[in-house]
C-alpha cells in the first residue's frame, strides 16, 4: 500500500561513490560531482534543488575520493567497496535510511531543476522515478547517433512497462529516466524481496535500470512521473562542454536552472 500523500520524502540520498572515469584527467583529483558546470560544482547544484524543493537532509553515499565529500552535505556513508561494485551496492549501504521513511534518491553526475524533485516527491506510490518526455532533443546533441545510448522506456497510465534494453527504433521510446527516484520504507522492501533472490556477485555488478528492471519482471509496480527538458547528464568531457556552452548561451530546453518553458 502507498504512503499518505502527506509523507512526503525530507530526506535524499545522493549516490556519488564512483570515479567517473569517462571524465578523463578532470577525475584524478576529486570525485565527478565535484566536477564544476558553469561555475559550480555538480554537487552544489543539487543540494540546491534538493533544498529548495524541501527536502531537509541530504546524505551522500561516497566511495573515490570520499574525504573530499565530507561536510558537504548533512551526513557521509561510505562504500568502502566501490571500486569493485555498481551503483545499487551503494545504494544498498544507505538501507537504514530507506527503511525509516520516504526518501529521494539522485544520481550525482545530472543537474536539474527543483520543480523535477517537486514532482517526485509529491508522488503517491512506494516506487516512482521521473523520466523526460523531451528526452531526444538532449540526446540528438549529445551523440551523432542517439541509439548508441538510448534505452527502452515505455509506460502505461503512469506505471512503467519497460526499461533498460537496448533500442533500434527511437520513436518507440516514450522517454528516458534521468536519474532520480523516489522509495517509501513499503517501496524498498520490495526492493530488498527482489534483492534476496539474487546472488552476492550479482548485486555487485547491478546497476540502477538493470534493478528496476529485474523489479518490473517479479511484477513490482514502479510509477512515472514526466518531466520536460531543465536537466542534464554529465556523465563525459563531451557531456560537460554541451553544458557548459549552453550555459553561456542560454535558450536551452534542458537548462536545469530555467524556471518555466
Amino acid at each position: 500500500m502507498a504512503e499518505p500523500m502527506s509523507s512526503k520524502p525530507v530526506d535524499a540520498i545522493i549516490l556519488a561513490a564512483g570515479r567517473g572515469s569517462r571524465m578523463l584527467a578532470r577525475t584524478e583529483d576529486r570525485p565527478k560531482c565535484l566536477v564544476e558546470v558553469a561555475g559550480r560544482p555538480i554537487l552544489d547544484w543539487s543540494l540546491d534543488a534538493l533544498r529548495e524543493a524541501g527536502i531537509e537532509r541530504v546524505t551522500i553515499v561516497a566511495g573515490y575520493r570520499a574525504q573530499m565529500l565530507a561536510g558537504r552535505a548533512d551526513d557521509l556513508i561510505e562504500n568502502v567497496g566501490w571500486q569493485g561494485t555498481n551503483m545499487v551496492r551503494s545504494l544498498i549501504c544507505a538501507a537504514g535510511l530507506l527503511r525509516r521513511g520516504p526518501v529521494i534518491v539522485s544520481y550525482s553526475d545530472i543537474l536539474y531543476h527543483a520543480d523535477h524533485v517537486r514532482a517526485l516527491r509529491d508522488c503517491d506510490a512506494d516506487l516512482a522515478l521521473t523520466y523526460d518526455e523531451r528526452w531526444l532533443e538532449l540526446w540528438e546533441e549529445r551523440f551523432e547517433d542517439p541509439t548508441v545510448d538510448a534505452e527502452s522506456f515505455t509506460h502505461d497510465r503512469g506505471r512503467l512497462i519497460a526499461i533498460g534494453s537496448r533500442v533500434d527504433d527511437l520513436m518507440r521510446v516514450q522517454g528516458q529516466f534521468m536519474g532520480l527516484l523516489r522509495f517509501t520504507p513499503a517501496g524498498w522492501r520490495q526492493v530488498e524481496a527482489v534483492m534476496q533472490t539474487m546472488p552476492a556477485e550479482v548485486l555487485d555488478r547491478l546497476d540502477m535500470t538493470s534493478l528496476i528492471s529485474r523489479l518490473l519482471a517479479a511484477d513490482t509496480e514502479v510509477a512515472v512521473v514526466p518531466i520536460r527538458g531543465r536537466w542534464c547528464e554529465v556523465d563525459s568531457e563531451s557531456d560537460l562542454a554541451l553544458a557548459q556552452a549552453h550555459a553561456r548561451d542560454g535558450g536551452w530546453t534542458h537548462d536545469w536552472r530555467r524556471a518555466r518553458w
